[in-house]
């Protein structure tokens, strides 16, 4: 292996590692590390919602980082490819971690440097892309070429390496009639490193199910269109997930259309639409009203709803209920759903809808037949044809996803050999342009996030919550005199979840007698400590309480010891 110092790429003998810290046999966490001997190239760092019945208070979950701390010295760059949660949401967490420069595209980099100044994130540069740029990264050449997606400015990204580029083709889909250049594709560019020699393709599969192409059925403007025909006098308020910028600019664009005042609500909305200026969307100043002008708006004004995730059809169970101070909702007002119910926000979907019937409201749901802007089927042969790479990594889905993704590649001519499945935290390994093993390497663990700053690898806090959800609680707090050990008060015992205490009385009976009983003969035997006796006291009760009740509760023992005079 080369030392860093060393920059010449020498021939064939470079030796390339592929692997995932996260996004394989799961629904986001997405993120992929490409070692070209010394250098590490990271791809995307992303978030996953957790499954609503094992979120317990886990707001998300992030990659275990682990690696990437031990090896930070080596890591050329972060490539971000364009601006949603699952595939840039973790980078924050990463950054209070290591120092590198992080490459994306220009609106994404807006987002970042506002991210990056609130959590006081610094030593690291962030260089804005242009959608047809080649830089030298590390000791390698990186290629980037513009895709089309949800988000202006997504590309994909090609490494060169002596045995071939090592190429991530993006979020794309195939579609020639945008809304503006900044999401216009160009596979020229594709076409061109397929002729110069791809090693291998890394390709996402969430879409892979599908048959035909994505588009035109990702676009919403027809669907939006009838229900502005259809609601002249009525208020129409929409959802959208914030970084579906795409969506958003289809919105606004109806809207214009039909002349129909907007309301942007949110703070994070209106910087956004700003924003946008720079990509040449231009809304006529008498169409946007300002969010304090609720209550005195049109008949048939359209208020913009944003968020994210659970959040966001919260917000829209709020407004039908009335529990907004500045939106009173009637039975006039029309809801739209214009936001895709993604895995983990089912249940919080669901009630929003039920809610919004309760209120006799009129919901409608544009994704029901809207398909999501990633590639299927034809989109994903295209970029096979053009790329015509030696080995295929599907990445990005679940495994039934990775395994569809598979099934085409061998349609379009690959042997088995040639398509590699990975698990997250296993490494493909390339020599002289061949595949020399496929090994499990790493051990990983998620990272819960609960808010901003609680981090649980172990999932020890998990495991807590789950118990108290289950099985419930008990609290048992005794005092003693703190030079002669006897008991002064107490004990009191409190139970949460367990019993119903009136039906058991002879449970806390038997309890504090156990309680009382252990503490004696600790004192007795000259073997007091109070942390050795509560956790002895803790099994003693656990052990108990499984016997006549089949539950383990979370026991919390508490001897306070009082100086008495």
């Amino acid at each position: 292996m080369k030392s860093k110092n060393n920059k010449e790429i020498s021939s064939m003998n470079e030796r390339i590692r592929i692997f995932c810290l996260g996004g394989l046999d799961e629904d986001g966490k997405n993120m992929m590390v490409v070692e070209v001997d010394q250098d590490i190239y990271i791809i995307e760092a992303g978030i996953k919602f957790p499954e609503e019945k094992e979120s317990l208070g886990i707001e998300f979950i992030v990659q275990d980082f682990t690696y990437l701390i031990e090896n930070q010295d080596r890591i050329a760059g972060i490539f971000i490819t364009h601006g949603h949660d699952d595939v840039m949401g973790a980078l924050p967490f990463l950054m209070k971690n290591i120092k590198t420069n992080i490459y994306t595209s220009p609106l994404a980099s807006k987002v970042l440097h506002k991210v990056f100044k609130k959590e006081r994130i610094t030593g690291s540069k962030i260089y804005t892309i242009k959608r047809h740029d080649q830089r030298k990264i590390g000791s390698h050449k990186v290629v980037f070429f513009p895709v089309t997606h949800a988000y202006p400015g997504t590309f994909g990204l090609a490494i060169s390496t002596s045995q071939g580029y090592i190429v991530y083709s993006g979020e794309f889909i195939e579609d020639y009639d945008d809304l503006h250049d900044s999401y216009r594709g160009d596979f020229t560019t594709c076409s061109k490193l397929g002729n110069e020699g791809v090693l291998v393709l890394l390709q996402e599969s969430k879409g892979a199910e599908r048959s035909g192409h994505t588009a035109p059925n990702h676009r919403i403007t027809e669907k939006f269109s009838q229900v502005l025909e259809q609601t002249d006098h009525n208020r129409v308020f929409v959802s959208v997930y914030t970084q579906s910028v795409y969506r958003i600019q289809e919105i606004i664009e109806c809207c214009i259309q039909y002349n129909r005042p907007m309301i942007f609500y949110s703070k994070e909305l209106r910087e956004l639409v700003a924003n946008l200026e720079d990509f040449n969307v231009s809304i006529p100043k008498n169409l946007i009203l300002d969010p304090s002008l609720i209550k005195e708006a049109p008949d048939n004004v359209v208020l913009i709803i944003s968020g994210q995730g659970k959040s966001l059809f919260k917000t829209m169970s709020n407004i039908a209920n009335n529990e907004v101070d500045d939106i009173v909702f009637t039975q006039n007002d029309v809801i739209v759903i214009a936001s895709p119910v993604i895995p983990g926000v089912e249940k919080v979907f669901k009630s929003m809808e039920n809610d919004i019937y309760k209120e006799e409201g009129t919901i409608l749901v544009l994704d029901r037949n809207v398909l999501s802007m990633h590639p299927s089927k034809e989109d994903l042969k295209m970029m096979i044809f053009l790329m015509k790479s030696k080995y295929y990594i599907p990445v990005k889905g679940e495994y039934r996803h990775l395994y569809m993704n598979s099934e085409i590649a061998l349609e379009m001519g690959y042997k088995p050999s040639q398509i590699i499945l990975l698990d997250n935290g296993q490494v493909a390994t390339f020599e002289n342009q061949k595949l020399r093993s496929c090994s499990m390497e790493l051990e990983l663990h998620d990272v819960m996030i609960d808010g901003k700053e609680n981090w649980d690898m172990a999932g020890v806090v998990l495991k807590d919550r789950e118990i108290l959800s289950t099985d419930g609680v008990m609290i048992l707090a005794i005092g003693l005199d703190a030079k002669t050990k006897k008991i002064i008060n107490g004990p009191d015992i409190q139970t949460r979840g367990l019993i119903y205490v009136k039906d058991a009385e002879y449970i806390t009976t038997d309890v504090g007698r156990i309680l009382e009983e252990t503490i004696e003969e600790a004192v007795a035997n000259k073997t007091y400590d109070n942390l050795t006796t509560r956790n002895e006291i803790r099994d003693k009760i656990s052990k108990y309480l499984y016997k006549q009740t089949a539950k383990r509760p979370m026991v919390l023992p508490v001897i306070l010891e009082i100086n008495s005079q």
